[in-house]
């Protein structure tokens, strides 16, 4: 069996390895970090939960462990797609690299320029940073990209989604030609291999499971939900996502809730809360420290439900997390592969459940495509003894009624009207008050009967008599149903 020790890595960093309590490497650790340490280009490709960052970030201590780090000039450069992303990294290199002297500096969005300038004018040895951030640096004048010896771009897939394709194009050219370049991620779309040939030279692709698969040890299921009516879905979306957490039971320990919109994750986070959950938001329109905080109380246990965009589906190592809920289905099939892979980590066993709408089928099928499986479906634990609204049953009657319905109570508390998550009932459409008031008048009006034909003929169906019929008992003409005006009199123009 492989150990740490076998890959060629420095003592300081093995020290290092097994103060964190690690002592065997994963499948992608085993084979990327001895070409890393080779001075290979590397392309690895695993999926999530399985040690990418340490794959990079042990080899990086290692080899940086001889020289020293000039001003405005690091030595290494690490790019993520996400600020948290690159927060990890930085604390991954806190722990691998706290025996060695070796400086590091993290220039992410929502944070002061003046404190990153003073860290990068003292000299750090890596710099981990996203893409918009670094080039606002650099076109500062606070910055020198010509001293990196390595350059890793972690989750690249995920720069290819959120648009940083030319930024990091842009970089690359800023780098010197002679750079070591390492790219990981757990999928791979034919435009990264197109950078991957543009910008590496001769990699060593380490791939150690097929791209875009998931983890055997996360049990998978989806549940096929349509609402009772197109205007309750979101409501009844939400009544489904809190039962399946109470199908769940203590099994769920933590959860994170992904959800395509930003407007939506704040909504469902409010209402969990409004009902009792241990819930809150996490997105890109927060505030970073906020972003911070929340991401660190949910990583201390304090946090149950962390809800969450897309923003937290990439790279984040919670450890323990036990169910993924993914309140909508994601847009982009990849985005599933990640979202998911916030559970089952290290070993552990994990649980994904996701809500499809009838919209959604069509991204569900995506997503099978790209896994190459079907997902298991799921019971709607609100199915059982649902019946149609009762809205749903008026639409469906005929508009001939030849019985009074009955008159159904309508009983609503005034101070749970309007709320985020319960649907009140609907109140009378004026025209049903007026057709039920209109029948009330015809109960209490005097009924007259028909005393001749021609009463029959000319004054039949009018209001407060019977329709006329003919001997077999048909309707004559309109029936019940002539409206009021044709029966008016009227004076015939003159000839």
């Amino acid at each position: 069996m492989t150990t740490f020790a076998d890959l060629g890595l420095d003592p300081k960093v093995l020290s290092a390895v097994t103060d964190a309590g690690y002592e065997t490497p994963t499948p992608i650790q085993a084979q990327a970090i001895p070409h890393a340490l080779a001075g290979r280009d590397v392309l690895g490709i695993a999926q999530t939960g399985t040690g990418k960052t340490a794959s990079f970030v042990l080899p990086m201590v290692t080899m940086l462990s001889r020289g020293r780090a000039r001003a405005r000039m690091p030595r290494s450069l690490v790019l993520a797609p996400t600020r948290e992303l690159a927060a990890q990294v930085a604390e991954n290199f806190d722990i691998y690299a706290k025996n060695t002297k070796l400086t590091k500096a993290l220039l992410i969005g929502g944070v002061s320029f003046k404190e990153q300038d003073a860290l990068i004018d003292k000299g750090v040895d890596v710099l981990i940073a996203t893409p918009g951030r670094l080039l606002d640096h650099f076109e500062r004048g606070k910055l020198l990209l010509t001293g990196v010896q390595i350059m890793v771009v972690d989750e690249a897939d995920r720069m290819l989604d959120m648009g940083f394709i030319p930024d990091i194009e842009r970089i690359f050219q800023l780098t010197p030609f002679t750079r070591q370049t390492l790219f990981f991620s757990a999928t791979m779309a034919p435009e990264i291999e197109r950078i991957t040939n543009t910008f590496l030279s001769n990699p060593e692709r380490v791939e150690v499971a097929r791209a875009a698969t998931t983890g055997e040890n996360i049990e998978q299921g989806v549940v096929m939900f349509k609402p009772s009516r197109k205007d309750r879905q979101a409501s009844e979306k939400r009544d489904l996502l809190r039962a399946l957490i109470e199908r769940e039971g203590a099994a769920c320990k933590n959860a994170i809730i992904f959800c395509n919109r930003k407007t939506e994750v704040d909504i469902v986070a409010k209402a969990l809360k409004k009902y009792g959950y241990d819930a809150a938001p996490i997105h890109g329109d927060l505030d970073q420290s906020q972003r911070t905080r929340t991401l660190t109380a949910f990583r201390d246990g304090e946090l149950r439900f962390l809800c969450a965009s897309d923003v937290a589906a990439r790279g984040l190592d919670v450890p323990a997390v036990s169910h993924i809920f993914n309140y909508d289905v994601p847009s982009h099939a990849e985005d599933y592969v990640h979202r998911i892979g916030r559970t089952g980590r290290a070993g552990l066993k994990g649980r994904a459940l996701m809500i499809c709408v009838p919209s959604d089928e069509k991204n569900l099928a995506d997503i099978e495509r790209l896994v190459q499986r079907e997902i298991p479906r799921v019971d709607n634990p609100l199915a059982a003894g649902r019946n149609a609204p009762a809205d749903e049953v008026q639409d469906a009657a005929p508009e001939t009624e030849t019985a009074e319905p009955a008159a159904q109570p309508v009983t609503q508390d005034p101070a749970s009207a309007g709320s985020a998550d319960e649907t009140p009932q609907d109140k009378p459409a004026p025209r049903a008050r007026r057709d039920s008031r209109k029948r009330t008048a015809e109960k209490k009006a005097p009924v007259k009967s028909a005393s001749s034909s021609g009463e029959q003929d000319g004054q039949a169906g009018q209001e407060g008599k019977p329709a006329a019929r003919d001997k077999d008992g048909r309707i004559i003409g309109m029936g019940d149903h002539v409206p009021a005006f044709l029966t008016r009199p009227f004076k015939a123009p003159a000839d």
